[in-house]
């Protein structure tokens, strides 16, 4: 069957028609493309930029910190933990920290704190508009001198290590070295917070056996709005 002139040029038109329709799509999947590959670079710009804000603080803190009193960690027994932006001061065979069961501070630890915090203070104060909160954490052992069981030790526990977290608190505030305005700031900031034995240090090596000497310690950790800082990122148009 021959095709007409008429039915010849309408067939042309058709697939003139089809044609068009399939560049037009193709323009259109072309543009759905490019636009994902800006997103997904955007999303990876993001990304970049939050480990860059983050770590970027972290270290400033880490090496302030260790600049700081990296001289002083091995004669207060305490440590550095970058990780958690830390400073641990942990207990030793004598106890040098509390008396046992008490939330009393005491001599040696009083003379730790007098060297320790207005130093930790003048670095902080550094980075001002960055911190949140500085915790004083109180962590204990597991066990209870009186041999109770282990969830009523730990009930025990809770109150004890709340207590020394407020008596380090009430110590420093007291200290006659702080200027006014200093006070005035950490009363913002400083918080007490008795963690008893959820946090337990183990001996290295043992497969989970309880360090109960190193789990004693007091901690000062500090908060930072790298969250805050990180969300702005986050949700930027």
């Amino acid at each position: 069957m021959e095709l007409t002139p008429t039915s010849q040029k309408d067939t042309e038109e058709t697939w003139i028609s089809i044609s068009d329709m399939m560049a037009g799509l193709m323009v259109i999947f072309l543009f759905i493309a490019i636009s994902y590959m800006l997103y997904v670079r955007s999303e990876k710009d993001k990304i970049e930029q939050i480990a860059l804000t983050y770590n970027q603080l972290q270290s400033a803190l880490i090496d302030s910190l260790n600049n700081e009193f990296k001289y002083d960690f091995e004669k207060w027994n305490a440590e550095l933990v970058d990780t958690t932006l830390s400073i641990q001061f942990r207990a030793n065979q004598l106890n040098v920290l509390f008396g046992q069961g008490e939330a009393k501070l005491r001599p040696y630890f009083q003379d730790i704190l007098n060297e320790f915090f207005p130093r930790y203070l003048e670095v902080l104060k550094l980075f001002k508009g960055e911190i949140t909160e500085i915790r004083i954490e109180g962590h204990t052992s597991s066990e209870w001198i009186t041999g109770v069981g282990p969830d009523e030790a730990y009930i025990l526990n809770m109150e004890l290590s709340q207590g020394r977290t407020r008596s380090v608190l009430e110590f420093v505030l007291q200290m006659p070295s702080i200027e006014q305005q200093d006070r005035n700031w950490i009363k913002r900031v400083l918080t007490a917070n008795g963690l008893s034995s959820s946090q337990l240090l183990f001996v290295e090596g043992s497969e989970g056996r309880e360090d109960r000497v190193k789990s004693r310690r007091v901690e000062f950790r500090v908060q930072t709005n790298a969250e805050k800082r990180i969300d702005i990122i986050v949700n930027q148009e």
